[in-house]
This record gives C-alpha cells, structure tokens and sequence, in this order.
C-alpha cells in the first residue's frame, strides 16, 4: 500500500515531526510512503520522492517542512481535479495525508467529497481550525511571541515609551490573546473585535495619568481599526496579493502606533514579529503533539478512516470530520477575551 504525504500552506514548527511519525508508524503497518514536493503541487506536477527512515532521520528538532509547501489550491487550478485523480492512479497511491490549516484542509475536504481517499493532520500557527483543541505550530508561535513581548517591556519600561507588537493573525487573535496574557500586555487587539483607536488612546492617558511611565500593545496583523466614531472600520493591507490570491496584510502596527502618539503625545514605536513567529525549532509541546497526530493518522489510513483528521479532545487524539473542523474558523471566544480584559491598566 503506497500512502503519500504533502505540508500545505505556511511553514511552521513541528511539521517534520508530523512527516517523522507518519514514517515510522508506517513500518508496523507495511506502507510504502511518497513525500508529495510543495504542496498540492506535488501531484499537480507528479514532483515526489520516497520517504523512508533515512531520509527522515534528524529531523523533528528542525523547523520548516523537508517536503516544502505552498499554497496553491487544485480547485483554482485549470483541470486541477482531474489532474490529482490522474496522477494518484499513475502513481498507485492508495491515500493521501495532508498536513495543513483551513485552506489545505478546506481542498481535501473537497477531494475526500469526490471519492478520494484523504487523511488531514491540523497544522497552523493561528489555531483556527474548528474540531481540535489545539493545532501544533502554536505553542511555539505564542512563545516566541511572547518572549519578545517580555524584551520590548524593559525597553519600554526605561525610555517610557508605548511600544506596539505586531503578531500574526489574519482572521483570529489566538496568538495575540495568548501571547499578551503571558506577556502582560496593557492592550491586545484582535480581529473578532474592531478596534476603536479613541479608546486605546484614552485607555493609555489613564494609564498614565495614573503613575504608569510605559505601556505594552500587542495587535493581531488581521485587526480592523476604526480611526474615528464615524468612520467605518478597515482592513490595512500592503496592496499585494499573497500566492492564494487573498490581500496580504500587513502595516496595522504601524497605523496604531502613529494614531496613539497623535492623539496621546506618548513616544511610541512598533515592533513587527512577522515570519520570525513561524520558524526555527518547534517546542517540546508542539515536537509532542505534531508526533502524535503523526502517529495517529498513520493508524486512520490503516483503518479506513477517510474524510477524517486528526484531532486533540482534552488529552487525546480522535478522529474528526473534515468537513466539520473546515466548515468555519475557530474564533477566540467572547469570554475566554474577557480574562484577557481583567488586566487591561
């Protein structure tokens, strides 16, 4: 039985693990495993090699993915479809498991529909996949995050500035929630909830007004900000297009700190995460999970559980459908943001 595995979309922490797992449970199993190159692409393009214990040996410490990725998506791919299916007969693959977030797993979920045999693993630093508590890749995100909130504090702290953090999050504040209550942020503004820059300005005045010499922001790139009462609220991009076709965010850091020190008087300054969230060495968390779901996707396929991902309930990994965990994003829920609020001054 000939078992492919593709990484989709962003590259994050702990994906080699996944690949790694998948390998050596394959042997009890009796598999042969083809590493799929890029993505979907792999298939659209038949680029794939075999993976085996050699070539997966040393890798679940490193970051990154050995298999590449990217995020094109088969269904907005002329023929794309029909191209999977022919180059999964040519090749005898008898299932597919893909690694990826929302828009990886939204094609699979697509492919399982049309009678494909797929396996999805949840993969992505913003945890916004519904079904599974957590998805590996966000442990070491928020660490990181908030490793360099707690950096920008003491520079804050002795210039008496207000210093913003940019984090990632396109669609959820996950990142941002969790990395400014590990951090002690005084202001953490996500895209479930507008930001109302008026507000945030008269909330650091008080701040201040009342002994404190510093303040912390962290935002969520995909924030939409509201400048005045009366204006609408906005999504800041760069004006480019991203590989999926989707506006590539960026420069809501920026905006924030300009409008605080308008309006506030306060020197502040901005400090973008970008991609630095997403690389280097997974955490002994996220090197943990992304090994068991590894494991656990290897025994779905072996079982017959197509259609379904991996998932972590509590403390165990179950199987989910996909088309469940993919119908819509996981959000960062009203009352899980108010813990965050209590500590807001």
């Amino acid at each position: 039985m000939k078992v492919a595995v593709l990484t989709g979309g962003g590259d994050c922490p702990g994906l080699n693990a996944v690949i790694r797992a998948i390998v050596r449970r394959a042997t009890a199993h009796g598999f042969e495993m083809m590493g799929l190159r890029d993505g979907w692409k792999g298939l659209l393009e038949d680029n794939h090699f075999r993976l085996t214990r050699e070539t997966t040996s040393g890798i679940l410490h490193r970051g990154g993915t050995i298999l590449g990725t990217s995020r094109v998506n088969p269904f907005k791919v002329e023929n794309g479809l029909e191209r999977v299916k022919r180059a999964i007969e040519r090749n005898g693959i008898h299932a597919v498991i893909a690694i990826g977030g929302e828009g990886t797993l939204s094609a699979a979920t697509r492919m399982s529909q049309e009678g494909l045999r797929i396996v999805g693993v949840p993969k992505t630093i913003d945890n916004d996949l519904n079904g599974t508590d957590f998805t590996f890749g966000f442990d070491t995100a928020v660490a990181i995050a908030t490793e360099a909130v707690d950096r920008l504090h003491s520079t804050a702290e002795s210039h008496k500035r207000v210093i913003v953090c940019e984090v990632m999050g396109r669609h959820v504040g996950w990142i941002a929630t969790y990395a400014g209550i590990a951090g002690g942020a005084d202001v953490i503004l996500v895209p479930e909830i507008p930001a109302d820059l008026e507000r945030v300005a008269e909330h650091i005045q008080r701040r201040h007004a009342g002994g404190r010499s510093f303040s912390i922001v962290v935002v969520a790139e995909g924030t939409r900000i509201k400048l005045a009462p009366e204006q609408g609220e906005q999504l800041v991009t760069s004006g480019a297009l991203d590989e999926a076709g989707r506006p590539r965010l960026g420069g809501v850091g920026n905006i924030v700190a300009n409008e605080i020190e308008r309006r506030t008087g306060f020197e502040t300054r901005v400090s973008v995460l970008g991609h630095i969230q997403r690389g280097g060495a997974p955490t002994a968390h996220d090197r943990v999970l992304a090994t068991r779901y590894g494991v656990h996707a290897c025994d779905m396929v072996a079982n017959g559980e197509f259609g379904k991902m991996a998932a972590l309930k509590g403390n165990e990994i179950v199987s989910v459908d996909l088309s469940a965990a993919t119908k819509e994003l996981k959000r960062v829920p009203k009352e899980f943001f108010e813990v965050a609020q209590v500590f807001f001054g």
